[in-house]
């Protein structure tokens, strides 16, 4: 889990690359809008073309005779992916899982933790911070035990590595001065580093470019990428607007004007002069939305917070009328 644009998409699509090179690893690729009830999640993840592969003999010692499009309701969802899980190792994949129908993920939990006792299977959740409170809602305590990785923006190594390593990989070459200043626009967002790095290439690379992100080829590229981020600071402006959170928004942009990480005390303070009923759940409540904004973020393993894109609170603090 993340905020927006900070990878984790690309990072479920490397893990279905990576088990699909695998021999008999089977994978389901879900989305909740895919999934509005438990009948469907049942048709999806044993699909007509998988049952179609099993002999009436296979089926009947997996103890389920159900089809899809049958008339009669689908067995329990644990008996299914067990069945499944039986016969090959089990991968089922869902991004945006932070807007998983509370009844059909609390089915697709309970059904994967009893088939993951007894044969293969993995269950990958994506999602922004909220998912930890929409799995919470599902009664299904046992997923605090997963394993949970939380992303956020790069380092500054890593996020020099993600710059470079495509255009070392194609034989092309960055001009040092060039990389750290690609560095220094990205702030470690993983979705600048891609947008940089997309513009970049489109000005150095053959057969229109000489091979090499050089001082002049960059100048197009970074005046494209500045054009690429007003807008998308623009829709992150209109979203605080629309939720009633830009003067919370602005509060906050001033409490973070030159302090790198913020105590829970005074950000709270913050939201709380800001925002109508600054009551201790109004206060809970903006806190999470800007957080799944990805307007702040909370830092680990040292409770406090930091800007989710730090030039982001500057354009804020630059336009947003006065709290």
């Amino acid at each position: 889990y993340g905020p927006r644009g900070n990878g984790k998409t690309v990072l479920l699509r490397w893990l279905e690359e990576e088990v699909g090179s695998r021999d008999r690893i089977e994978t389901v690729v879900l989305l909740p809008t895919d999934v509005p009830d438990r009948r469907r999640l049942a048709e999806l993840l044993a699909p007509r073309s998988w049952w179609d592969r099993l002999t009436p003999q296979q089926v009947e010692v997996a103890g389920v005779a159900w089809r899809p499009g049958a008339a009669e309701g689908p067995p329990p969802l644990g008996d299914l992916l067990t069945t499944r899980a039986r016969k090959a190792p089990l991968l089922v994949v869902m991004d945006e899982a932070h807007t998983l129908d509370l009844e059909v993920g609390r089915a697709l939990l309970n059904a994967g933790q009893r088939a993951r006792g007894r044969h293969p299977f993995l269950l990958v959740l994506a999602g922004t911070p909220h998912i930890e409170g929409h799995l919470n809602a599902m009664g299904a305590s046992f997923w605090s035990r997963a394993w949970t990785r939380r992303i956020g923006r790069l380092d500054e190594a890593g996020t020099k590595e993600a710059l470079q390593r495509p255009f070392e990989a194609a034989g092309m070459h960055v001009d040092p001065a060039v990389l750290a200043e690609m560095v220094r626009l990205s702030h470690g967002y993983p979705f600048f580093i891609q947008l940089l790095g997309r513009e970049a290439w489109a000005q150095a690379a053959p057969p229109g470019g000489s091979g090499t992100v050089t001082a002049e080829a960059f100048g197009e590229a970074r005046s494209r990428f500045e054009h690429w981020k007003r807008d998308y600071y623009r829709q992150r402006y209109l979203e605080l607007e629309d939720r009633d959170l830009l003067p919370a928004g602005r509060a906050v942009a001033e409490a973070f004007a030159g302090r790198p990480v913020l105590d829970t005390a005074s950000l709270r303070r913050a939201i709380g002069a800001a925002i109508p009923s600054p009551d201790r759940s109004g206060i809970a409540r903006a806190l999470r939305t800007l957080t799944d904004l990805g307007f702040i973020w909370g830092t680990s393993p040292d409770p406090g917070w930091e800007a989710g894109i730090p030039s982001l609170l500057h354009y804020v603090r630059e336009h947003a009328p006065p709290a």
